[in-house]
């Protein structure tokens, strides 16, 4: 028997079929094979269509099948995990009234700085644990003042995960995890915020149900079987954003513990029960999958860097290398500090981190006599590697105290220099696993069914290495405060 597992991200969709009792991974596909598109009628706009999502995981539910010649009545549960912060608006026949506006469309900045200020910023940070910010209720009131018509007709908003849910069960409900995202959530009356709703004259009908992050959430409608090629009555039993789902994949669930992703961006998701909120302005709060409404308190604490494995990605394409491995090589011929060439990543876009400040990518201290192509690959990840001490700067002072940090076994990450660097410099031990998105939301299940224990025990065989802090780290902390200070010195421009 098999759990499935769907990562819905805003490239493509990962379907994963785990071995339910073992919690082995049997395959993941990616559909589509090339990337999903991406509507952008106006500069800042990204939007998709959700009859898209859900065509796309209906196709990688019938090749995996197909491919590992599993039949239906073999799958018993389906776990979700999607991109964060998107909004999708149904109306009353539950057919989408527009494209969903995803979560790196940033037309609705505006109107988050707004209710920021009208809410009042310690009302929001003490309550919200987060500023408005251009999340899914800034996004709904932009409908709201821009789409009249459209909005008169919506009958629930609902979050990307939660439309592919109801596909599959013509059930529309959500979670906290989810309305938190969103920015729904009022921590400290620990229920949907009613200030949120009533600056913004938002109907508390428009939000669907809250159900359980962990059980049995819907089960597969007749037409949604006929759809996807799963059994009628299969359980819904796991959804989540994609970075608490993240967490989840590494086993991270309680205070103390840091999930780090290192791909086209990098992310430090911490867990805590502390709700400080002294940094909220650069780093973002959300209820973490394991929160429970009365209960459990854990907080999941996110901090994004844009800048990272693209900065990576962008050398790869344009210097005269043919791989990362070969980067990777060249830059092990180079000693700690890259002979004093510094190179900042943040060059995609604003980095909240910094304050919302666009820097850019910078190249620093470029000797044309004595730098090769070797001392930009050391730089390049090694800058990448300071922009997370420097966040995880950040959290510490916003409460975090780090007791281990776990990491997929993804591009940025396979890198001695990146990882040596970050643990030594923050003289903490980084775990590696071989895990993905779409497998932790098919082994997430098994918490439906048999608790956290039967989920840990999953993650037994996925450890496949673990960095070390080295002692002597001399080298490593003259090399980040000097990439440090010319940071500071562009900030304070």
């Amino acid at each position: 028997m098999y759990y499935l597992g769907i990562d819905l991200g805003s490239s493509s969709i990962k379907v994963a079929l785990v071995d339910s009792s073992k919690g082995k991974s049997v395959g993941v596909v990616q559909q589509p094979e090339e990337e999903m598109s991406m509507h952008a009628a106006q500069k800042g706009w990204a939007e998709q269509k959700p009859e898209d999502w859900w065509f796309h995981v209906c196709e990688g539910i019938r090749r995996i099948k197909k491919s590992h010649n599993v039949s239906k009545k073999e799958i018993i549960g389906i776990g979700i995990s999607y991109q964060m912060h998107g909004l999708v608006v149904l109306d009353k026949e539950g057919i989408p009234l527009r494209k969903s506006i995803i979560w790196c469309d940033s037309r609705a900045v505006e109107i988050g700085n707004q209710t920021y200020e009208a809410i009042g910023m310690e009302k929001c940070d003490t309550h919200l644990l987060n500023s408005p910010a251009n999340f899914t209720s800034s996004k709904l009131r932009w409908v709201q003042d821009n789409e009249k018509e459209i909005y008169d007709n919506i009958d629930k908003f609902m979050l990307p995960g939660d439309y592919l849910a109801y596909r599959f069960s013509n059930e529309i409900n959500t979670t906290i995890s989810g309305l938190s995202e969103g920015i729904f959530w009022d921590f400290k009356q620990d229920e949907i915020s009613q200030d949120i709703l009533d600056y913004h004259n938002f109907s508390q009908a428009l939000v669907p149900e809250i159900v359980e992050t962990f059980g049995v959430q819907s089960k597969v409608s007749a037409k949604g079987a006929e759809e996807s090629g799963l059994l009628e009555g299969t359980p819904i039993m796991y959804r989540a954003g994609d970075q608490p789902n993240n967490a989840l994949s590494l086993n991270v669930f309680h205070p103390g513990e840091v999930a780090a992703t290192g791909g086209t961006s990098g992310v430090v998701y911490a867990v805590t029960d502390n709700l400080s909120v002294k940094e909220s302005s650069r780093v973002n709060n959300f209820a973490h999958v394991n929160y429970k409404k009365g209960e459990v308190q854990n907080i999941g604490k996110l901090l994004c860097i844009n800048g990272a494995g693209i900065q990576y990605r962008w050398l790869l394409n344009n210097l005269a290398v043919s791989s990362y491995e070969e980067m990777n090589n060249l830059a092990a011929g180079v000693e700690i500090g890259s002979d004093g060439l510094c190179i900042v990543p943040f060059g995609n876009g604003a980095e909240r981190m910094l304050m919302n400040q666009d820097v850019g990518t910078r190249i620093l201290n470029l000797d044309l006599n004595r730098h090769t192509k070797a001392h930009m690959c050391r730089a390049a990840l090694e800058g990448i590697a300071f922009s997370f001490v420097y966040g995880m700067e950040i959290m510490k002072s916003d409460g975090i105290d780090p007791k281990v940090i776990k990491a997929g076994n993804d591009n940025l990450f396979r890198s001695d220099i990146f990882s040596n660097t970050i643990a030594t410099l923050i003289q903490q031990e980084i775990e590696i696993y071989n895990t993905t998105g779409a497998i932790g939301a098919a082994r997430a299940c098994a918490i439906a069914e048999q608790g956290y224990d039967g989920f840990s025990a999953f993650m037994r065989n996925d450890h496949v290495m673990t960095y070390m802090p080295f002692e002597d780290r001399e080298s490593y902390q003259t090399a980040y405060h000097n990439w440090k200070k010319e940071l500071e010195l562009i900030i304070k421009k």
